[in-house]
C-alpha cells in the first residue's frame, strides 16, 4: 500500500511538470483509451478498432517526434562539440604560440643577462684592482709621511675631505724644495698639522682660513695637541658675497686677509664645493695681488670639472700663472713668477 502511495506521489509530481502541449496529447490519449474501453464494453467491435487504430497510430506519430527531437538533439551536441574542439585547438595553438614567444625572449634575456654579468665581473675586477693599486699608493705613502716626521701626538685621519697621503706627501715635498716663507690655506684640517710640522722643520708659518667656527676651533686644538702654534695659526672667515669678474660667490670674508702679503705658497682646499658652482674659483682673483714675486699655487681636487675650469682660467686671466705636472694625487700645481713692482697691498 505504501509503495502505491509513494507511485501515486511521484506521478502526481511529475503531472504538475508536464507543460500544456503534452498535457493536451495526454488528455487525447486517456480519451482514446476510454473511447476503446467504452466501445469494447458495449460489443461495438469495430468502434473499438477504430479507437485502437487512431491511438496506434498516435503512439507511431509520437515516436517519430521523439526521434526526430532525439536527432535534433543529437545533432546539436554534434555542433556544440565541434565548436568547443576548434575552441580548444585555437586556444591550444594560441598557448603553445605564446610559450614559443616567451621561451625565445627568455632566452634572449639570458643571453642579455650573462652578457651583462659577464661585463659587470670584468669591470668588477678591473675596478677593485684599481682600488688594490690606489691603496697600495696611499699606504706608500703614509709610511714616507711618518719617516719624515715624527708626531708629538696623534695625527688626524687623512682622506675623505682631507687631503690624501699622496697629496700631503707631494704638497711637503714642495715646501722641502721650495721653503715657503709665508703659507696660506684656505680650509684647514689634517694638512694644517702637516704643513705645521714641514714649516717648523724648514722655517716660515702657516696661516689657515676655515668658514666653519667649529672646524676652525678644532683644527687650532689640534695644532696645540701637536704643539704648532708658533708656526700655524688658524682664522676664523665666515662666507661671504664677493664679486668676481662680474659674478657673486659665497667666499670667505676678506678682511680676514689685509695683512697677508708676501705669500709664498697658496693652497686652495676650500670653501667646500657644496657651497656653490665654482666655489674656489674667486680665490686668485683676491689673492693674486697677494702673491710673493714667485709663489706656488695648489688647488685640491683638481680631478673635478669645476676645479679643472677654474685652473683653466686662473692661467687665462692671471699674468705669469702657469700649470706645472703634479707629481702625485689629485691636486695641480702653478707656478707664479711676477715682472715688475713689488705687491700693492
Amino acid at each position: 500500500m505504501s509503495s502505491l502511495v509513494r507511485f501515486g506521489g511521484r506521478l502526481a509530481v511529475r503531472l504538475r511538470s508536464v507543460t500544456r502541449p503534452q498535457a493536451v496529447v495526454l488528455m487525447a490519449i486517456l480519451a482514446l483509451c476510454a473511447g476503446v474501453w467504452w466501445s469494447a464494453a458495449s460489443g461495438n467491435q469495430g468502434l473499438a478498432l477504430s479507437f485502437v487504430a487512431t491511438l496506434l497510430l498516435a503512439v507511431l506519430l509520437g515516436i517519430l517526434h521523439l526521434s526526430r527531437w532525439i536527432g535534433g538533439v543529437y545533432r546539436a551536441h554534434q555542433n556544440a562539440h565541434r565548436e568547443i574542439r576548434t575552441v580548444v585547438e585555437q586556444l591550444q595553438r594560441r598557448v603553445v604560440a605564446t610559450v614559443e614567444k616567451e621561451r625565445l625572449t627568455a632566452g634572449d634575456r639570458h643571453q642579455e643577462l650573462t652578457r651583462t654579468v659577464t661585463r659587470g665581473l670584468r669591470q668588477s675586477g678591473h675596478g677593485t684592482d684599481l682600488l688594490l693599486r690606489a691603496q697600495s699608493r696611499e699606504i706608500e705613502a703614509l709610511v714616507q709621511l711618518f719617516q719624515q716626521f715624527t708626531p708629538r701626538a696623534p695625527m688626524p685621519s687623512s682622506g675623505d675631505f682631507a687631503l690624501n697621503p699622496t697629496d700631503l706627501l707631494d704638497l711637503l715635498h714642495l715646501v722641502r724644495l721650495r721653503q715657503p716663507r709665508l703659507v696660506v690655506e684656505l680650509g684647514s684640517g689634517t694638512s694644517s698639522v702637516w704643513l705645521g710640522y714641514a714649516l717648523e722643520q724648514h722655517g716660515g708659518r702657516l696661516v689657515s682660513l676655515d668658514h666653519d667656527a667649529g672646524y676652525a676651533r678644532q683644527t687650532r686644538a689640534m695644532l696645540g695637541a701637536h704643539g704648532l702654534n708658533a708656526v700655524a695659526s688658524v682664522r676664523h672667515a665666515p662666507l661671504r658675497d664677493l664679486t668676481a669678474n662680474g659674478k657673486t660667490y659665497q667666499w670667505y670674508d676678506v678682511d680676514k686677509l689685509t695683512d697677508l702679503t708676501g705669500i709664498d705658497l697658496l693652497l686652495v682646499d676650500g670653501p667646500p664645493e657644496a657651497t656653490g658652482p665654482d666655489a674656489r674659483y674667486p680665490a686668485l682673483s683676491v689673492l693674486a695681488k697677494r702673491l710673493a714675486g714667485t709663489a706656488t699655487v695648489v688647488l685640491d681636487d683638481a680631478n673635478r670639472p669645476d676645479e679643472r675650469d677654474a685652473v683653466r682660467r686662473w692661467t687665462e686671466e692671471v699674468p705669469g700663472l702657469t700649470e706645472e705636472q703634479g707629481l702625485l694625487g689629485r691636486h695641480a700645481v702653478l707656478a707664479y713668477s711676477r715682472t715688475g713692482a713689488a705687491v700693492t697691498v
